[in-house]
């Protein structure tokens, strides 16, 4: 399989970025092709779902690989849900101890899967899958395989996508995935009919979705499958957020000469490498958070690490617990940014993306929104 840039190390990333400039002028032609389904079910829309086995309100688990799981994948959609009230959310991993998550932040889930399944044997009603790095995992793979045989709805967000797929649930659907895996998509799977342009699909039980940003709109889909469209643009207003459609321009990303330059330069500018550290405290926005160390931390020419006053775990404003990296003042020469309170949670990527162009230069804020698979407004 294919290295994808949005999962990897910059160290690794970065021999791939010089090697692809032979490769990169062969895809604009492949990407700009929208391809139409020729079978499975094309709603583009969440189908409506309610709680199950007499529950109050759905239960969630959005579930981690320990060892290295994609931070707005995972933080995203347990902060949006969590912030809706439609939902009970539960912060999963496949084992015991902290995840880190890439490319910044550590958190401690709130529990195994093992034990989720000793609390909820019937299962969840919703399974996010964020993108990780073992994609074959066994143990993931059986729990997602174990929780869609009893009935929960499917949810791959981004690279998320090869997981389910390797759980044999895009057997004759369609899906869609991040930009940059598509075609070793196609080839590793010849039974599923991949899409662009749209953001993210349903297809039966089993939700897919674009780019890293496309968290954000099918979360608030999903609110809006779960308790309907008034509520849902509540909770979109609430964060900021005008749209949460289907609608996607995914022929406008592809891997350019400018972008691999752009990566070139930065990392191997290695004199200029600065370490951000996000000041956090309890009640912090875990949405905010996460959008602002995502984006810091795809520069490379940065790196995003949760600072507080104490190593203990902060919780955020709903009930995530982040471990801090960076104990305020015991690291000379990194600098602090402080996430402003006057920013809807949702719209802080587009404020961290603004820090960025002024810092870096609009090339190295291209390059984070590629990665990102964010349609820039």
């Amino acid at each position: 399989m294919r290295a994808r840039i949005t999962k990897i190390p910059r160290a690794i990333s970065i021999a791939f970025f010089i090697g692809s400039v032979a490769v990169a002028s062969m895809w604009p032609d492949a990407l700009a092709r929208a391809e139409v389904p020729q079978g499975g079910n094309a709603n583009f829309n969440i189908p409506v779902h309610s709680a199950r086995f007499s529950r109050q309100k759905p239960i969630v688990a959005v579930v981690a690989e320990n060892s290295f799981t994609e931070l707005t994948d995972y933080v995203i959609p347990f902060g949006v849900l969590s912030a809706s009230g439609t939902a009970s959310v539960f912060a999963l991993a496949t084992q015991q101890g902290p995840v880190q998550l890439f490319p910044a932040l550590k958190v401690q889930p709130q529990a195994t899967t093992a034990q989720f399944d000793a609390r909820f044997p019937e299962g969840a009603d919703f399974v996010i899958v964020p993108a990780v790095h073992r994609v074959d995992d066994a143990t993931l793979i059986a729990w997602i395989r174990s929780q869609a045989e009893k009935g929960a709805t499917i949810v791959g967000v981004c690279d998320g996508v090869w997981v389910v797929a390797n759980a044999g649930l895009l057997h004759g659907k369609s899906a869609v995935g991040h930009w940059y895996s598509i075609d070793d998509l196609k080839a590793k799977f010849p039974e599923t009919h991949f899409l662009r342009n749209r953001r993210y699909l349903a297809d039966g039980n089993i939700v897919t979705t674009t780019g890293v940003t496309a968290s954000i709109p099918v979360s608030i889909a999903l609110v809006e499958a779960i308790a309907g469209r008034e509520r849902a643009a509540a909770v979109a207003q609430h964060l900021g957020i005008k749209d949460w459609g289907a609608s996607h321009r995914g022929e406008g990303f592809s891997l350019t000469l400018s972008s691999i330059v752009t990566a070139a330069t930065n990392w191997l500018a290695f004199w200029l490498h600065e370490d951000i550290e996000i000041p956090v405290t309890h009640g912090t926005d875990e949405i905010a958070l996460a959008l602002a160390a995502d984006a810091y931390s795809r520069t490379y020419r940065s790196a995003a690490y949760a600072q507080s006053t104490t190593s203990e775990p902060i919780t955020t404003r709903y009930g995530l617990a982040v471990l801090p990296e960076r104990v305020v003042g015991l690291n000379r020469g990194s600098r602090t940014v402080e996430l402003p309170v006057n920013v809807p949670a949702a719209l802080m990527l587009d404020e961290t993306l603004r820090r960025i162009r002024n810092t870096y230069g609009a090339a190295t804020e291209d390059f984070v929104s590629l990665q990102m698979e964010y349609p820039k407004p």
